[in-house]
């Protein structure tokens, strides 16, 4: 999943980076709002967090441009400005959450998940898939009870393919929302991980979950194939 983290204060925007990151997110980041609109206008991302006070542009008219567009990102507010008129506002232009500043980064983490899940219409936090029991807050696969080790990288694309479970997902689409705008990788990348990912969880018994869509990309199957 890719974020877009939004805040002035240069110390809170790296350690949040820094927080999200090592959650096995890939995330941009900026302290200024123009910039933070001309990234949204070139990026897709799943989960915007954004502060209100921004340099040169605010956060509630971000969140007002986004939403007259129909863009589907998540977004968070995360603000000092923690009124209830302002968390009204906040929400009624179209944020999905509304964070008062200071916080807890556990706190945070666990609304990332949530926002994430019901973006991609998936309300629960564990999928059962053939013995393979995926578990988005513990960031855990087990297969029977074995865990399976998968990297940050290779759990956040297979956590990618699971909420869009069933449907195609092009390689390109894997590259923008596992990497962020500086990534500088190999082209073939994305199927390295895939190999990666079948081979860790095909070796403690579980069927391989995900299909090949020559020449297309991936898919996380809903059933196993006879």
């Amino acid at each position: 999943m890719r974020l877009l983290i939004v805040e002035d204060y240069a110390p809170l925007r790296e350690s949040l980076v820094r927080a999200v990151k090592h959650a096995g997110y890939a995330v941009d980041e900026t302290g200024d709002g123009e910039e933070a609109v001309w990234y949204i206008q070139h990026n897709p991302y799943d989960l915007l967090i954004l502060d209100v006070m921004l340099p040169k542009r605010d956060g509630f008219s971000i969140v007002q441009e986004l939403r007259s567009k129909d863009t589907e990102t998540a977004v968070l507010i995360l603000s000092a400005k923690d009124t209830l008129e302002d968390q009204i506002k906040g929400l009624d232009l179209g944020a999905d959450d509304y964070m008062c500043k200071p916080f807890a980064i556990d706190e945070l983490l666990a609304r990332i998940r949530a926002l994430l899940r019901r973006r991609h219409v998936q309300r629960a936090p564990v999928i059962h898939w053939h013995g393979l029991d995926f578990d988005s807050n513990t960031r855990r696969i087990t297969v029977k009870d074995e865990i399976v080790d998968l990297s940050a990288r290779e759990f956040a694309l297979l956590e990618y393919l699971i909420m869009r479970q069933g449907s195609l997902v092009t390689r390109s689409d894997l590259w923008e929302h596992l990497y962020d705008f500086n990534a500088d990788v190999t082209s073939n990348v994305i199927d390295q991980w895939v190999a990666r990912i079948r081979k860790k969880i095909t070796n403690v018994g579980c069927p391989n979950p995900i299909e090949t869509i020559r020449g297309q990309g991936y898919r996380f199957r809903n059933e196993i194939e006879s």
